[in-house]
This record gives C-alpha cells, sequence and structure tokens, in this order.
C-alpha cells in the first residue's frame, strides 16, 4: 500500500507542474516593474510625432497618379521593394539617413516627422518634375504587439499618426469576456529597463491619457479578470485532483483484492 501512495504522489506532483508550466506566460506580465498609473497622467508630456528613422519603410505615391510616384514604372525599386498600384510603392531608409526615389535620388529624411518628409519630397517633384504634386507618404514597418484576454492576439500595424490604445483594441476585435478593463499594461523600452504603464479603461479620462498613445514596439497587454482567474485556478485543481483520485480508488480496489 505504501508503494501505491508514493506512486499517487509523485503523479500528482507531475500533474501540478504541468498546470503551473501553462500559465507561465501569465507570470511573465505579473512581474513587478516600474508602473505609471493614470493617477499621474497629469505630470507626464504628451507623445511627441514620430521621426523617421534609419531602416524605415516608407510607402510613397502620388495622388495626381494613382500608379506610381512618376508617371512611367522605374525599372528598380532602389533602396526597397517594388510595387504597383494604387497602394504605391515602397522605399527603405538608408543608414545614412537617406530615402532614394526615381528621378530626384537620394532624399534625407530621417529626423522629420511623416508630413515634414511628405511636404519635401512633393516639393523637390514639383520643382524637377510633376507639375503640382500631391505625395502622400506612409511609415509601414510600425507595430505593436496585442497579447492576452484580445479577440485578435497577434502584430498590428500603425497605420496612422497618434494611434490610441482604444483604436487598436477595436482594431483587435476588442476584448474577451474574461479581460480586466483595469489592468491593461503598456509595456515599452528595452529589456533591460522596461517601461510599463497600466491604463484603467473603466476610467473614462484614460481616453484622453496622452500616454495611451501608442509607439513603435509597444507590447500591450491585458490580464485576466478575478472571476476568470478564479475559475482557472479551480478547473487547474479539478485537473490535479482527478487523475490522483482516480489513481488512489484503484490503488484502493487493487489492495482489497489483494487481501481477500
Amino acid at each position: 500500500m505504501r508503494n501505491y501512495t508514493s506512486i499517487c504522489l509523485i503523479i500528482g506532483i507531475l500533474f501540478l507542474l504541468t498546470s503551473c508550466s501553462s500559465k507561465q506566460y501569465q507570470y511573465l506580465f505579473d512581474q513587478k516593474y516600474n508602473v505609471t498609473d493614470t493617477a499621474s497622467k497629469g505630470s507626464d508630456a504628451a507623445v511627441g510625432p514620430y521621426h523617421i528613422k534609419a531602416q524605415d519603410i516608407l510607402q510613397i505615391r502620388n495622388l495626381q497618379s494613382i500608379k506610381y510616384i512618376v508617371d512611367e514604372a522605374p525599372a528598380t525599386n532602389a533602396g526597397g521593394s517594388g510595387g504597383g498600384g494604387t497602394a504605391g510603392q515602397t522605399f527603405q531608409v538608408e543608414d545614412d539617413g537617406t530615402v532614394a526615389l526615381p528621378v530626384i535620388g537620394h532624399v534625407k529624411v530621417a529626423g522629420l516627422t511623416r508630413p515634414e518628409a511628405a511636404k519635401q519630397i512633393e516639393e523637390l517633384y514639383r520643382t524637377n518634375l510633376l507639375k503640382d504634386p500631391i505625395i502622400e507618404l506612409k511609415i509601414v514597418n510600425l507595430k505593436v504587439t496585442i497579447l492576452g484576454e484580445i479577440k485578435g492576439q497577434g502584430n498590428y500595424t500603425l497605420t496612422k499618426d497618434r494611434t490610441t490604445l482604444v483604436e487598436m483594441i477595436g482594431e483587435a476585435g476588442g476584448l474577451t469576456d474574461k479581460a480586466n478593463e483595469a489592468n491593461v499594461k503598456i509595456i515599452r523600452g528595452d529589456q533591460k529597463n522596461p517601461q510599463v504603464t497600466e491604463i484603467n479603461l473603466r476610467d473614462i479620462q484614460s481616453i484622453n491619457d496622452p500616454r495611451a498613445i501608442l509607439q513603435s514596439g509597444d507590447v500591450i497587454y491585458i490580464a485576466q479578470n478575478k472571476r476568470a482567474v478564479r475559475n482557472d485556478k479551480l478547473q487547474n485543481l479539478s485537473v490535479i485532483t482527478q487523475p490522483v483520485l482516480l489513481l488512489l480508488n484503484t490503488a484502493l480496489i487493487i489492495f482489497t483484492l489483494s487481501h481477500r
């Protein structure tokens, strides 16, 4: 009987460890970081516009000609990948901060905001080639990651300037019924010194919180609410206890039969 009991205890411990490992991703985001909350939003400066950097991918098109920047498609797309049609072409910003564009050549764009770069490129094309161009410029490599209790987890592109947390949650399909609206984390910065902002979406003023304006590279994590956490614990306990009880009953039956 002692051997049966030892076997049951070992199996029970293995089930416990397996259950804990499945929730490690939650524990990762529950670690204690330097956290700011919405109560201190008045002391924080508003997030400024994004400035173009080396390796950024720019999508550029002339709205006066829906196919290409110029009337004819270039044979090659220096500094980027080709792409005709109404979506425009994409061009990569080089390490020196310039982007190579058809006809006008290398244009310094690093350090400029999206509207500043579009205006500069527009003026260069107006001077050298096109009549009254209307240049549309998008930065297509800016992304955020959404994890946790959201209907559509994954990476999402920041398609416009000053995209808010609420807008991105809407684009991802909204929160699940397990979500804790009072505990939404925005994690940014490097791995050694992450900056974590907690946003309480139950507070209507959080919509105007400047720290809820997303930046490229942000990780958004929506935690579970207390009811969902409690249900998960009960489910885990059931998963652990049922096999153990089954083994104990089997051991008891074997022991009883062997002593008849």
